[in-house]
């Protein structure tokens, strides 16, 4: 069939319907003629044929089935097909020619039609983008697993088997493989002299990146450029310069600030008022700690491994900026003690999402009564001066961990009182610094951390370590760089009307939900509507000269990599400070780079980013499957939208403003809706350990939301459109290969040790749990793949809040 429709294509090309009819017609009527002459040889030859060989019964018998007494009936048939033609009149013929001719065209077109017809209704989708998906689906499948059992090891057991975790590599998975090749398009930008630079901010960027590879100045230099900034800070008693006599913890702390990105004691910056977004204010909260999570310090001593390890590392590195060996462990540990103590006031982060309880307004004449232990006034200033600017006393601030601030300054103050307490203070102000600045120095310092940390930018991947800083330091400039080689318009359009169709579906959904009262629904269908949404990059990258005043108080040059760190990091600073005078910008991108590979939902804004970097494959492109889009990229903007509705963002209005806008009975109703996701996640456990189902609420809401709200898009895109052809090969509905496509987006291969800090440290749950919780949660997925009632994939009672 599949050569006489090729064949049949082949003619209808080369001649006109009627030409194909007339020389089909005529080679019919030249094949009668030819037929009925060999014929007629061909009885003669068979009359003779049986004189001359069919002399004996037995021959006759075996060679035509005739007996002898058949000869008769044999020579009658003979003649009557030698007389048949001839006996027949010239019309005739000719009208039994023109029969077959009709009967045979008549044929030809009836095949043609059905094959027609069975090309513009395929049972598969066959373009190579279907083929090529299709092919990877089935590799990511594991389909000996039951899919109702344990849907995770189904959609990815193929994948988890076939994958090993690269060098230097905690953890691998679709989405450190996409950061990894987006890396690699960074990496052709700035080194590919092919590639043509657009305005002044692009060779800042190449420069930037240029002094990052320059490894052998980086080596040379060595530990010159840190020890240098520890001089301005009085000096470090490890390293044998300093006097705690000339040192002075004002001066100290605030060059800390103005030095360094990871701050110290607590965080500060500028940003938008979280009860009035129109406005700029200060911002002081508690900041990070060095091993991220409270749960490593609290109740442990220096005998716990993790500890342990710590210390080493942080006597290591005394070591290499000069310091005695044992003299640094000894006062080492008097830091690590102290951060300890700071561990035991911080605020969990699982009580951080109450920003109503958090949120404080005071001026800086307040803050510095209940805070005394430095001067706020002088703090700040010594930072506005840089940028020309000076604020007073009456100076608001928002304060979101009062309570931390006011023991931290107790604990500091106790500290201070003493010499010994002053020079563990010296110290901890000083490794704060070092420790943020060890990757940008030579060899030795960069090895000692990433053996610590299990850094991913190992020995040999240089490039892709100052790809990152590059996108750290000059990141919109990068951006339109990435854009113009990686991100087509037709992606940014097709993307844009995705998230449009998932904020209809989330916003239908609202009437069935009977815990939300009808005035409730109707705010937040506001604030849905009131959602902004920015896809892909903001459009003033496409303007190099826009590009170019971004960055145009920036100075970099190709060889001084430590300095460009430096003035890149002031220069980012700067911006934020000099913003305090100036209203927000809710459609500003500001930290929200096109680069980064993750969508966003900005609570004081209302909204919802898509990075051109994640608007990729595998997680999406305009020429899969909608099935596949909606499962994949679609769940991340539906996860996002939901984020305005999670356990903080549902604190916030369609402004963006921190304001009590649900009734006080839908406050309770939601709150008893989201504590069966706290119940049902805190069952799960990884490596012996619980998963935290309150810290991680807020992402557990917005994954199962995001869910039904992309699924429900899905449906509506298909009944406006037309449904799916499935992929070959694949035994899969288009319904289910969302399911499909959503759960692939979660394969992952990771070390014990980096599931064990995952699931103490971080907000989401690990990935295995965000299908398995997901998707056992949804009514929708055990349907579409029949799961019995009461199977592990479909419990009888399910978690529903949106």
């Amino acid at each position: 069939m599949y050569f006489l429709k090729l064949w049949i294509r082949h003619s209808l090309l080369l001649i006109s319907p009627f030409e194909a009819w007339f020389s089909f017609n005529s080679s019919c009527i030249i094949c009668m003629t030819e037929y009925q002459r060999v014929d007629l040889n061909e009885a003669s030859d068979s009359k003779n044929m049986a004189i001359e060989d069919f002399d004996s019964p037995s021959a006759m018998n075996s060679r035509n089935g005739f007996s002898k007494t058949d000869g008769n009936l044999e020579r009658e048939l003979a003649g009557s097909k030698r007389n048949f033609w001839q006996r027949r009149s010239k019309m005739e013929k000719y009208l039994l020619a023109i029969l077959i001719v009709l009967l045979l065209l008549v044929l030809i077109l009836f095949i043609f039609s059905v094959i027609q017809e069975h090309d513009t209704d395929k049972k598969y989708c066959t373009t190579p983008a279907c083929v090529k998906t299709a092919a990877t689906i089935l590799n990511t499948l594991d389909q000996s697993v039951d899919p109702c059992e344990d849907f995770h090891r189904y959609a990815c057991g193929g994948w988890m088997k076939s994958n090993q975790l690269p060098d230097n590599q905690q953890i691998f998975s679709s989405y450190t493989k996409l950061i990894d090749d987006n890396k690699r398009i960074f990496r052709y930008v700035l080194e590919d002299e092919s590639f043509e630079l657009k305005g002044e901010a692009e060779k800042k960027a190449r420069d930037f990146y240029r002094s990052c590879m320059n490894t052998s100045r980086i080596e040379k230099l060595g530990a010159e450029p840190l020890l240098n900034l520890l001089k301005k800070m009085g000096g470090w008693n490890i390293s044998g310069e300093f006097n705690i006599k000339n040192w002075d913890f004002q001066k100290a702390l605030e060059l800390n600030n103005n030095y360094n990105n990871a701050h110290s004691l607590f965080f500060w910056t500028i940003m938008a008022d979280f009860k009035n977004t129109t406005q700029n204010i200060l911002l002081v909260n508690q900041n990070k700690l060095t091993l991220d999570s409270r749960d490593y310090y609290l109740n442990k001593t220096m005998d716990d491994k993790t500890i342990s390890a710590y210390l080493a590392y942080m006597t290591k590195i005394g070591a290499l900026l000069g310091g005695e060996e044992n003299a640094a462990r000894l006062q080492m540990q008097d830091v690590l003690e102290f951060e300890m103590k700071l561990a035991e006031i911080m605020i969990p982060k699982e009580e951080k999402s109450d920003h109503n309880k958090l949120y404080k307004k005071l001026t800086i004449s307040q803050l510095q009564e209940v805070a005394p232990f430095i001067n706020w006034m002088h703090l700040f200033n010594s930072a506005f001066m840089q940028v020309d600017q000076e604020i007073h006393s009456s100076e608001p601030v928002m304060v979101l961990a009062l309570d931390y601030l006011k023991k931290l300054s107790k604990l500091v103050t106790q500290y201070l009182s003493n010499a010994n307490g002053q020079v563990t203070i010296a110290n901890y102000l000083a490794w704060i610094l070092v420790h943020s600045k060890l990757s940008k120095l030579s060899k030795p310092f960069r090895e000692a951390k990433e053996s610590f940390i299990d850094d991913v930018s190992g020995a040999g991947k240089r490039w892709m370590f100052c790809v990152s800083e590059v996108e750290d330091s000059v990141g919109f400039a990068l951006s339109a760089m990435f854009v113009r080689e990686a991100f087509p318009g037709d992606s940014k359009i097709m993307a844009e009307n995705m998230i449009q169709g998932i904020k209809e579906s989330f916003k239908d959904n609202f009437p069935s939900l009977k815990w939300m009262d009808p005035e409730t629904q109707k705010f937040a269908a506001d604030k849905v509507d009131s959602i902004i949404d920015a896809v892909g990059y903001p459009d003033f990258i496409l303007d190099p000269d826009q590009v170019d005043v971004a960055y145009e108080g920036l100075e970099l040059n190709e060889t001084d990599y430590f300095q460009n760190v430096m003035n890149s990091f002031h220069y980012i600073r700067a911006l934020n400070w000099a913003s305090l005078d100036f209203p927000s910008d809710r459609t500003a991108w500001g930290s929200y780079l096109p680069t980064f590979v993750n969508a966003y939902y900005g609570v004081t804004a209302n909204v919802v980013a898509l990075t051109a970097a994640i608007l990729q494959p595998p997680f999406y492109d305009v020429s899969f499957p909608k099935s596949i889009n909606f499962g994949s990229i679609g769940f991340f903007m539906g996860h996002e939208l939901t984020h305005a509705f999670d356990n903080t963002g549902s604190l916030y209005d369609q402004y963006g403003n921190l304001n009590h806008w649900w009734k006080n009975s839908t406050v309770k109703n939601f709150k008893e809706q989201t504590q069966c996701l706290v119940e049902q996640y805190s069952n799960y456990e990884v490596q012996g350990i619980k998963v935290n189902g309150q810290l991680t609420l807020g992402e557990n809401i917005a994954d199962n939301g995001a869910l039904k709200a992309s699924f429900n898009a899905y449906q509506n895109w298909v009944a406006r459109n037309h449904a799916e052809q499935p992929l070959p090969g694949l035994p899969f509905t288009s319904n289910q290969l969302f399911f499909v496509a959503f759960a692939q987006a979660w394969c992952e291969i990771s070390t014990p040790e980096k599931e064990s800090y995952f699931v103490l440290t971080n907000e989401h749950s690990p990935d295995r749990y965000r299908v398995i919780g997901t998707l056992s949660n949804s009514k929708d997925f055990a349907r579409e793949f029949k799961c019995p009632l009461n199977s592990k994939m479909n419990p009888e009672k399910k978690c529903e809040v949106w």
